[in-house]
């Protein structure tokens, strides 16, 4: 049986001047699909055997390409949008016809440049498409253990659970939404901290670092931030959980430790409802 969005050897069963049609064996020759003369590798003849890539085209034909695709059934792969119609975007995946990615199997609007992590199916046309919701491909074996260094993507963002991960585009990862800080959207590239590794396999992550050390970089952003009010914040440590969110990306206890951090050091000074910066 010829497999769609797959790589496979197949034998040239006829020869014709457009191409040669390619089967399983001479047995199954009644299931045959083209590839196109300017495919077929010189010297190749009837009975030669024929490693080739199935998809279909404009026509929706299946049909045989020796190109190399970015994307096969049952991979995950980073693919860019070509550009967006009336029923989706379409992806660059290296063959002469684009794969379709139709709105409703994305995570959010895409645009024309984006690069999206997909993966293949068969819609119920029998056509190829690619769709953003890829969390059960994704792994549970990886090498990573807590404390090491990680990059990923996000490709999926959950009001209950956080920021959704592809580790490496490979496995599976998880920032908790405690966790979440700055401007995190599907499609951002990420490096990250594994928090540990969950029993099922799954990686939990923050892109913070240990509180320590995170102390110090937020007390900097939070001087930084003064500077953009020339000097004073609209709100204090008081602020409703919300407003520190929104104008610092951290959580109100991270705020109120750093702030702590530079009351300590002579650097600001708190008032009811705003914060000043000391000049030294």
């Amino acid at each position: 049986m010829i497999r769609l969005g797959e790589k496979q050897e197949l034998v040239i069963v006829k020869k014709v001047d457009f191409g040669v049609y390619l089967a399983v064996s001479f047995e199954d020759a009644a299931e045959h699909i083209l590839l196109p003369v300017k495919q077929v590798p010189e010297g190749k003849k009837v009975g030669d055997r024929v490693e080739v890539f199935v998809y279909r085209d404009s026509g929706d034909r299946m049909i045989a390409t020796v190109r190399e695709p970015k994307l096969q059934m049952g991979q995950l792969a980073e693919l860019t949008v070509a550009q967006v119609g009336k029923y989706g975007a379409f992806l660059d995946w290296g063959l002469e016809k684009d794969l379709l990615l139709p709105f409703r199997e994305q995570r959010g609007r895409v645009q024309q440049g984006d690069k999206v992590l997909v993966m293949l199916y068969i819609d119920k046309s029998s056509r190829l498409c690619a769709t953003m919701n890829v969390y059960e491909a994704l792994r549970t074996d990886s090498p990573y253990q807590a404390e090491d260094r990680v990059h990923g993507r996000v490709y999926e963002l959950s009001d209950n659970f956080g920021a959704f991960v592809a580790v490496d585009n490979l496995y599976s990862g998880l920032i908790p939404k405690k966790e979440l800080c700055g401007d995190i959207q599907p499609g951002t590239d990420i490096g990250a901290r594994v928090l540990r590794v969950r029993e099922d396999g799954k990686l939990d992550l923050s892109v913070r670092e240990k509180a320590y050390l995170q102390m110090d970089a937020d007390a900097e952003k939070i001087l930084k931030l003064l500077d953009s009010y020339e000097g004073a914040l609209p709100f204090s440590d008081k602020a409703a959980p919300e407003v520190i969110r929104h104008e610092t990306g951290m959580s109100k206890n991270e705020f109120k430790r750093a702030v702590g951090r530079l009351l300590k050091q002579g650097k600001v000074e708190i008032g009811e409802k705003t914060i000043r910066r000391v000049n030294s």
